[in-house]
Protein backbone atom coordinates (compact mmCIF):
# COMPACT_ATOMS: atom_id res chain seq x y z
CA UNK A 1 0.00 0.00 0.00
CA UNK A 2 1.41 3.38 -0.63
CA UNK A 3 0.38 6.27 1.29
CA UNK A 4 0.82 9.97 -0.47
CA UNK A 5 0.37 13.18 1.53
CA UNK A 6 0.44 16.56 -1.08
CA UNK A 7 0.97 19.97 0.52
CA UNK A 8 -1.75 18.52 3.22
CA UNK A 9 -3.31 21.52 5.68
CA UNK A 10 -5.89 20.42 8.72
CA UNK A 11 -7.27 23.40 10.24
CA UNK A 12 -9.82 23.00 13.48
CA UNK A 13 -11.61 26.62 13.66
CA UNK A 14 -8.79 28.96 13.53
CA UNK A 15 -6.12 26.88 14.78
CA UNK A 16 -4.01 25.53 11.86
CA UNK A 17 -2.43 21.81 13.22
CA UNK A 18 -0.48 21.15 10.11
CA UNK A 19 0.76 23.06 7.44
CA UNK A 20 1.07 22.01 3.44
CA UNK A 21 2.91 18.95 4.63
CA UNK A 22 4.43 16.71 1.53
CA UNK A 23 5.24 13.01 2.14
CA UNK A 24 5.52 9.91 0.25
CA UNK A 25 5.31 6.36 2.24
CA UNK A 26 5.96 3.86 -0.78
CA UNK A 27 4.78 -0.29 -0.16
CA UNK A 28 6.47 -1.92 2.59
CA UNK A 29 8.12 1.05 3.99
CA UNK A 30 8.34 1.73 7.33
CA UNK A 31 8.36 5.59 8.31
CA UNK A 32 8.75 6.78 12.12
CA UNK A 33 7.44 10.69 12.87
CA UNK A 34 8.67 12.49 15.44
CA UNK A 35 8.44 16.35 16.55
CA UNK A 36 7.13 18.32 19.26
CA UNK A 37 3.87 17.55 21.11
CA UNK A 38 0.51 19.61 19.53
CA UNK A 39 2.78 20.12 15.60
CA UNK A 40 0.20 17.34 14.04
CA UNK A 41 1.41 13.73 14.30
CA UNK A 42 -1.63 12.40 15.57
CA UNK A 43 -4.11 14.47 12.81
CA UNK A 44 -1.65 12.82 10.20
CA UNK A 45 -2.53 9.43 11.04
CA UNK A 46 -6.46 10.73 11.06
CA UNK A 47 -6.27 12.05 8.11
CA UNK A 48 -4.71 9.10 6.36
CA UNK A 49 -6.79 7.07 8.09
CA UNK A 50 -9.84 9.06 7.02
CA UNK A 51 -10.97 9.64 10.88
CA UNK A 52 -10.76 13.64 10.43
CA UNK A 53 -14.50 14.96 10.66
CA UNK A 54 -14.60 17.45 7.66
CA UNK A 55 -17.62 19.27 10.10
CA UNK A 56 -15.11 20.21 12.48
CA UNK A 57 -11.99 20.97 10.91
CA UNK A 58 -10.85 22.02 7.20
CA UNK A 59 -8.74 19.95 5.26
CA UNK A 60 -6.70 21.18 1.87
CA UNK A 61 -4.32 19.52 -0.23
CA UNK A 62 -4.14 15.81 -0.83
CA UNK A 63 -4.20 12.52 1.05
CA UNK A 64 -4.34 9.42 -0.71
CA UNK A 65 -3.72 6.14 -0.15
CA UNK A 66 -3.76 3.77 -2.91
CA UNK A 67 -4.05 -0.49 -1.65
CA UNK A 68 -3.26 -3.10 -3.54
CA UNK A 69 -7.41 -4.68 -3.24
CA UNK A 70 -10.52 -2.70 -4.80
CA UNK A 71 -12.52 -0.94 -2.64
CA UNK A 72 -12.10 -0.01 0.63
CA UNK A 73 -8.37 0.03 1.38
CA UNK A 74 -7.46 -2.53 4.64
CA UNK A 75 -5.68 0.33 7.70
CA UNK A 76 -4.68 -0.78 10.65
CA UNK A 77 -5.04 1.04 13.73
CA UNK A 78 -2.89 1.03 16.86
CA UNK A 79 -3.62 3.38 19.83
CA UNK A 80 -1.31 4.53 22.79
CA UNK A 81 -4.78 3.91 25.02
CA UNK A 82 -5.83 0.38 25.57
CA UNK A 83 -8.82 -0.39 23.52
CA UNK A 84 -9.35 -3.92 23.74
CA UNK A 85 -12.95 -5.18 24.73
CA UNK A 86 -12.74 -5.99 28.51
CA UNK A 87 -15.55 -8.25 27.91
CA UNK A 88 -13.76 -10.24 25.69
CA UNK A 89 -11.00 -12.88 26.93
CA UNK A 90 -7.21 -12.13 24.90
CA UNK A 91 -8.34 -14.86 22.31
CA UNK A 92 -11.62 -13.35 21.38
CA UNK A 93 -10.08 -9.67 21.10
CA UNK A 94 -7.41 -10.78 19.12
CA UNK A 95 -10.23 -12.37 16.49
CA UNK A 96 -12.62 -9.35 16.67
CA UNK A 97 -10.99 -7.95 13.57
CA UNK A 98 -11.75 -11.31 11.49
CA UNK A 99 -15.07 -11.56 12.89
CA UNK A 100 -16.01 -8.14 11.52
CA UNK A 101 -14.69 -9.21 7.96
CA UNK A 102 -16.61 -12.60 8.16
CA UNK A 103 -13.79 -14.83 8.53
CA UNK A 104 -15.06 -18.38 9.33
CA UNK A 105 -14.77 -19.20 13.25
CA UNK A 106 -12.12 -22.06 12.70
CA UNK A 107 -9.47 -19.97 10.60
CA UNK A 108 -10.19 -17.05 13.02
CA UNK A 109 -9.06 -19.37 16.04
CA UNK A 110 -5.97 -20.62 13.90
CA UNK A 111 -4.50 -17.08 12.85
CA UNK A 112 -5.16 -16.27 16.56
CA UNK A 113 -3.77 -18.93 18.20
CA UNK A 114 -0.77 -18.72 16.02
CA UNK A 115 -0.16 -14.95 16.18
CA UNK A 116 -0.39 -15.10 19.48
CA UNK A 117 2.30 -18.02 20.18
CA UNK A 118 4.51 -15.69 18.20
CA UNK A 119 4.56 -12.67 20.51
CA UNK A 120 4.35 -15.51 23.45
CA UNK A 121 0.85 -15.67 24.63
CA UNK A 122 0.14 -18.84 24.44
CA UNK A 123 -1.49 -20.16 27.48
CA UNK A 124 -3.42 -16.26 27.98
CA UNK A 125 -6.19 -17.22 25.58
CA UNK A 126 -8.78 -17.68 28.71
CA UNK A 127 -8.02 -14.45 30.66
CA UNK A 128 -9.55 -10.86 30.03
CA UNK A 129 -7.66 -8.00 29.77
CA UNK A 130 -7.56 -6.93 33.64
CA UNK A 131 -5.64 -10.00 34.30
CA UNK A 132 -2.66 -9.47 32.39
CA UNK A 133 0.08 -6.76 32.46
CA UNK A 134 -0.22 -3.98 30.15
CA UNK A 135 2.77 -5.07 28.09
CA UNK A 136 0.55 -8.32 27.28
CA UNK A 137 -2.20 -6.25 26.56
CA UNK A 138 0.02 -4.20 24.12
CA UNK A 139 1.02 -7.39 22.16
CA UNK A 140 -2.50 -8.46 22.15
CA UNK A 141 -3.67 -4.90 20.65
CA UNK A 142 -0.33 -5.40 18.01
CA UNK A 143 -1.38 -8.88 16.82
CA UNK A 144 -5.01 -8.30 17.06
CA UNK A 145 -4.89 -4.79 14.04
CA UNK A 146 -2.00 -7.96 12.25
CA UNK A 147 -4.70 -10.89 12.49
CA UNK A 148 -7.03 -9.45 9.88
CA UNK A 149 -3.82 -9.10 7.57
CA UNK A 150 -4.24 -5.19 6.86
CA UNK A 151 -1.96 -3.62 4.06
CA UNK A 152 -0.93 -0.75 6.19
CA UNK A 153 -0.10 -0.31 10.15
CA UNK A 154 -1.27 3.57 11.44
CA UNK A 155 0.75 3.50 15.26
CA UNK A 156 0.38 6.57 17.88
CA UNK A 157 2.97 5.93 20.11
CA UNK A 158 1.79 2.65 20.87
CA UNK A 159 4.54 1.68 23.04
CA UNK A 160 4.55 4.82 24.80
CA UNK A 161 2.70 3.89 28.37
CA UNK A 162 5.29 0.81 28.79
CA UNK A 163 8.29 1.09 31.33
CA UNK A 164 11.77 0.71 29.10
CA UNK A 165 11.99 -3.03 29.45
CA UNK A 166 9.01 -4.07 27.92
CA UNK A 167 9.01 -1.51 24.76
CA UNK A 168 12.23 -2.49 23.73
CA UNK A 169 10.57 -6.11 23.94
CA UNK A 170 7.76 -4.95 21.77
CA UNK A 171 9.79 -2.74 18.88
CA UNK A 172 11.88 -6.46 18.46
CA UNK A 173 8.67 -8.41 18.23
CA UNK A 174 6.77 -5.26 15.79
CA UNK A 175 10.23 -5.42 13.68
CA UNK A 176 10.66 -9.36 13.63
CA UNK A 177 6.56 -8.72 12.30
CA UNK A 178 7.47 -6.12 9.72
CA UNK A 179 10.70 -8.08 8.28
CA UNK A 180 8.86 -10.93 7.75
CA UNK A 181 5.25 -9.08 6.18
CA UNK A 182 6.76 -5.95 5.36
CA UNK A 183 3.54 -3.92 5.93
CA UNK A 184 3.56 0.17 4.95
CA UNK A 185 4.09 1.03 8.45
CA UNK A 186 4.00 4.88 9.97
CA UNK A 187 4.38 4.73 13.23
CA UNK A 188 4.33 7.85 15.94
CA UNK A 189 6.32 8.97 18.86
CA UNK A 190 8.03 10.85 21.09
CA UNK A 191 11.26 9.19 21.47
CA UNK A 192 13.51 9.77 18.88
CA UNK A 193 15.70 6.48 19.87
CA UNK A 194 12.30 4.44 19.50
CA UNK A 195 12.36 6.42 15.91
CA UNK A 196 15.67 5.85 14.82
CA UNK A 197 15.65 1.74 15.66
CA UNK A 198 12.23 1.56 14.17
CA UNK A 199 12.08 3.04 11.12
CA UNK A 200 13.82 2.74 8.00
CA UNK A 201 13.49 6.97 7.05
CA UNK A 202 12.69 9.02 10.54
CA UNK A 203 10.55 12.49 10.00
CA UNK A 204 10.91 15.66 11.74
CA UNK A 205 8.01 18.15 11.93
CA UNK A 206 8.22 21.17 12.94
CA UNK A 207 6.38 22.99 15.90
CA UNK A 208 2.85 23.85 15.21
CA UNK A 209 1.40 24.21 12.72
CA UNK A 210 3.70 21.10 11.85
CA UNK A 211 5.55 20.97 8.48
CA UNK A 212 8.21 18.51 6.97
CA UNK A 213 11.55 20.05 8.53
CA UNK A 214 13.53 17.13 7.34
CA UNK A 215 13.40 13.04 6.29
CA UNK A 216 16.24 11.21 7.48
CA UNK A 217 17.58 7.93 5.90
CA UNK A 218 18.22 4.96 8.30
CA UNK A 219 20.59 3.06 6.66
CA UNK A 220 21.06 0.52 9.67
CA UNK A 221 21.45 -3.32 8.78
CA UNK A 222 18.49 -5.48 9.19
CA UNK A 223 17.76 -7.60 10.74
CA UNK A 224 17.81 -4.79 14.05
CA UNK A 225 18.12 -5.66 17.81
CA UNK A 226 17.22 -2.45 19.57
CA UNK A 227 18.97 -3.92 22.82
CA UNK A 228 22.38 -4.29 20.66
CA UNK A 229 21.61 -1.03 18.11
CA UNK A 230 21.86 1.27 20.81
CA UNK A 231 25.47 0.69 21.61
CA UNK A 232 26.29 0.75 18.38
CA UNK A 233 28.94 4.33 17.11
CA UNK A 234 25.73 4.42 13.72
CA UNK A 235 23.08 4.82 16.14
CA UNK A 236 24.95 7.38 18.22
CA UNK A 237 25.86 9.55 14.89
CA UNK A 238 22.35 9.03 13.80
CA UNK A 239 21.06 10.32 17.24
CA UNK A 240 23.01 13.05 17.61
CA UNK A 241 22.16 14.46 14.24
CA UNK A 242 18.56 14.38 14.19
CA UNK A 243 18.58 15.68 17.44
CA UNK A 244 20.38 18.72 16.35
CA UNK A 245 17.35 19.34 14.05
CA UNK A 246 14.84 18.44 16.54
CA UNK A 247 15.76 20.55 19.40
CA UNK A 248 15.36 23.62 18.35
CA UNK A 249 11.27 22.89 17.75
CA UNK A 250 11.08 22.22 21.33
CA UNK A 251 12.46 25.62 22.14
CA UNK A 252 9.96 28.81 22.65
CA UNK A 253 9.40 30.72 19.30
CA UNK A 254 10.85 33.34 19.42
CA UNK A 255 8.75 36.80 20.33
Amino acid sequence: MRIALERASVQFGKLAVTDEVTLAVESGDFVTIVGPSGCGKSTLLNAIAGLLDTVDCRITGRVHVEGDHPGRPRLAYVFQRDTLLPWATILANVETGMAIQGVPKAERVRRARELMHTVGLDGFESYYPHQVSGGMRQRTQLIRSLAYEPEAMLMDEPFGALDAQNRMLLQAELLRIWERRRMTTVFVTHDLAEAIVLGQRVVVMSRRPGRVKRVYDIPLPSPRDPFELRASPQFAKLETSIWADLRDEFRPAAA
